[in-house]
């Protein structure tokens, strides 16, 4: 028996060596046929001229998209604003870019997808005929209104944007909604009401509620017949408009828009549902973690999963009844999850909560943007190594958690992006079309890399004391440069290693780093993908933490091209931002700094246990300040907690120059209540004498007149 395995053995050997032989003479004579040597020479002309072509469109583009170079750069001046501020029309300060730069950071799409876009512009408020888009309602949510400009002819607010995906026009979201803010200030001699504009600042926009109104909005719309009579007017009159004017529409029909306002409400429902938390955020905040990851969880859960999930905590008959509901309304992962919560009850979605989410209970100021393409490791907690393409990956979980589409759904069909992603064959495969525009993400960081932090304006808003700030600096290299390096504001060679120090020897609210680390949720769609972490890679299981979910999707999105986009120029452009990113970053990969728990096989994210010390250029313009925004002013950040404000308002522009931040009494705006969960203004009492320096040393706490020094040297950074 064993003589005729090895002679078949030995047969099969002999025939594979021959027909290896045979298509290897074969594959050498190929070059000798005209014909094929022909048609090689036409697919590599093709191919170049296609390349080629996809370049220059990409380069019309490019310079047609820098045109608008609006003198006020669409600023406008307000004679009543919220909380009957004023101001005349804002100035910018010299940060490095043009007014073309700014105004292009302002108004390119980056794949989000709200709302469709007719909706916005004819939807009324809550309990009103006024239109929700009003710079009115607009202002009190803190957002920044602008006047038409070339690029922004709908006069959006900045960091709104119109994106198109599969032909449907959105509003969605750019950087500068969040990272975009204004400083009001009296001018001392005229006593005239003014303000700057301050690019990559941090805004004071109230995400939260501005979704939850749009989200009652759109429900009133259906369910109030002369609203929603005087909403498909309005849509059919627009699209009436374009069919006329360009030959396309959105929207041709009474029940075709019906269908989408149901779709779109049904969607914010869903976002606000699983986005609740017990802390209200109020303006300057987002939690912006805990919000990507739940929209990644909605779009990870597949039908087995969901499965599974119901049967864990109803009866199989309830389980099954409601499964096939579902199932037979969903031909993918797009609405999976908010046609699950229609079919529940409300006792039945806290418990599906529970299984699948987490809450979103941790919010966090909006950082600033200067330096950011130069720091090694970025996010309150470093949670994004920003080495090569983990600034491309930054973005991407920005877009969708604000409402970038992923269109994932399994799809064992071959593709290039596939082999990338190095799926494992016994996996589902699947496909991660999104919404996203990668190449514009690429772009708005390289654009990043040219902003410079804005500088004191002393004829603004005072001249600073430079004897005072000369003895500030003594004070500062003593007490505060063992965390927070100085660095040349204008330096291309610039490179920041964050400082990183562990909540329990710096002492500030924990409740972000330990969301970042203690939630686990289920993989879904994305089981079977590798992540790479210091300590090696990490095959996704049917549960993973969540840190590890948010960079396998934020991956896997990165490499599958955009179907969306232009076939010419589809492929060049991937393959452009996937590899050429890692020769345009300018950092290294790097070991973290400071006195945390480094991270272990045994416990990789130990080190997410800790938050980052910034580089303070520029600080002056950042206010609230902590990571949570829970202390208003620096002179305030100064002092031991016991003397800091336990509860302010956030939400006015007007800028205190003399204690360095907003004004935060003698207005009705948000009430921050620092006793809240995740608002302790706690920790960080380094010029207190409470806090000890990374070296163990506890310093003597500066008097009144050093602190005031120091204040006044931190207004030169």
């Amino acid at each position: 028996m064993t003589g005729t395995v090895a002679k078949n053995k030995l047969g099969l050997v002999v025939q594979l060596r021959a027909t290896v032989r045979k298509n290897t003479k074969l594959i050498k004579n190929l070059h000798k046929h005209k014909n094929f040597t022909r048609w090689v020479k036409r697919i590599v002309i093709i191919i170049v001229v296609l390349h080629l072509m996809g370049i220059v469109i990409n380069f019309i583009k490019f310079k047609y998209e820098f045109w608008d170079d609006d003198s006020d750069r669409g600023a406008i001046s307000l004679t009543e604003d919220l909380f009957n501020e004023s101001f005349s029309t804002p100035v910018y300060l010299d940060q490095g870019w043009s007014k073309s730069d700014s105004l292009w950071f302002y108004n390119t799409s980056q794949g989000s997808d709200l709302i469709p876009y007719d909706f916005y512009q004819v939807l009324e408020k809550l309990e009103s005929t006024e239109l929700f888009k009003s710079n009115k309602n607009i202002l009190k949510y803190r957002y920044l209104v602008q006047k038409r400009t070339f690029s922004n002819p709908d006069a959006l607010p900045i960091g709104f944007v119109k994106d198109e995906y599969k032909g449907q026009e959105y509003l969605g979201f750019t950087c500068a909604a969040c990272h975009t803010s204004q400083i009001n200030y009296t001018d001392q001699t005229t006593k005239e009401k003014k303000a700057i504009r301050i690019d990559g600042g941090p805004a004071q926009a109230d995400f939260e509620n501005f979704i939850l109104d749009l989200s009652d909005a759109l429900q009133e719309t259906l369910a109030d017949n002369a609203k929603k009579q005087r909403f498909i007017k309005s849509v059919l009159d627009r699209n009436g408009i374009k069919k006329m004017l360009s030959g396309g529409r959105n929207f041709s029909s009474e029940e075709e828009i019906l269908d989408q306002l149901k779709i779109t409400s049904r969607k914010l429902v869903t976002y606000n549902w699983i986005n609740r938390a017990d802390t209200s955020y109020g303006f300057s905040r987002l939690d912006a973690f805990g919000r990507i990851y739940n929209r990644i969880v909605e779009h990870v859960v597949d039908k087995k999963t969901l499965k599974k999930v119901l049967n864990s905590f109803l009866s199989k008959a309830e389980a099954r009844d409601i499964y096939a509901r579902v199932d037979a309304l969903t031909k993918d992962n797009l609405h999976l999850v908010d046609i699950t919560l229609d079919a529940l009850n409300y006792s039945q979605k806290e418990k599906l909560f529970s299984h699948l989410f987490t809450s979103a209970d941790a919010p966090v100021s909006y950082p600033y943007l200067w330096d950011i393409p130069y720091h090694d490791h970025l996010h309150w907690n470093g949670i994004v190594n920003n080495s090569g393409p983990g600034s491309l990956g930054r973005n991407v979980g920005q877009v969708i958690g604000v409402f970038g589409t992923l269109d994932w759904k399994k799809d064992d069909s071959f593709n290039l992006s596939r082999v990338l992603r190095n799926e494992t064959s016994v996996l589902d495969s699947v496909s991660f079309h999104s919404s996203i525009n990668v190449r514009n993400l690429s772009r708005v960081e390289e654009q990043i890399k040219l902003l410079k932090s804005p500088l004191w304006p002393e004829e603004k808003l005072g001249k600073i004391d430079r004897k005072k700030a000369t003895k500030g600096k003594k004070h500062f290299n003593k007490y505060c440069q063992e965390c927070h390096r100085n660095i040349d504001r204008s330096s291309p060679k610039r490179r920041i290693t964050a400082h990183f120090s562990s909540i329990k020897n710096i002492g500030t609210d924990a409740k972000m780093a330990e969301n970042s680390i203690n939630k686990t949720g289920y993989t879904g769609l994305i089981q079977g993908s590798y992540v790479d972490i210091p300590m090696g890679k990490v095959l996704l299981q049917e549960k993973a933490p969540v840190a590890l979910m948010v960079m396998a999707t934020t991956e896997n999105v990165l490499k599958t091209p955009d179907m969306d986009s232009n076939s010419l120029v589809r492929w060049s452009d991937w393959i452009y931002d996937l590899f050429f990113v890692y020769l345009k970053n300018p950092v290294e990969n790097t070991i973290k700094q400071g006195d945390y728990t480094p991270d272990t096989s045994a416990e990789p994210f130990a080190s997410l246990l800790s938050y980052k010390a910034r580089a303070l250029n520029g600080i002056w313009a950042t206010a609230p300040y902590l990571h949570n925004g829970s202390v208003p002013t620096l002179y305030d950040l100064l002092l031991p907690q016991s003397s800091r404000p336990e509860v302010f308002r956030v939400g006015s522009r007007e800028f205190d120059n003399k204690k360095v931040g907003f004004m935060s009494k003698g207005y009705d705006g948000f009430e921050f209540d620092t006793k809240q969960t995740g608002n302790s203004n706690a920790g960080h009492e380094y010029a207190a004498g409470k806090t000890a320096q990374p070296n163990g040393m506890l310093l003597p706490a500066l008097n009144e007149v050093q602190r005031l020094e120091l204040l006044e040297y931190l207004k030169t950074l």
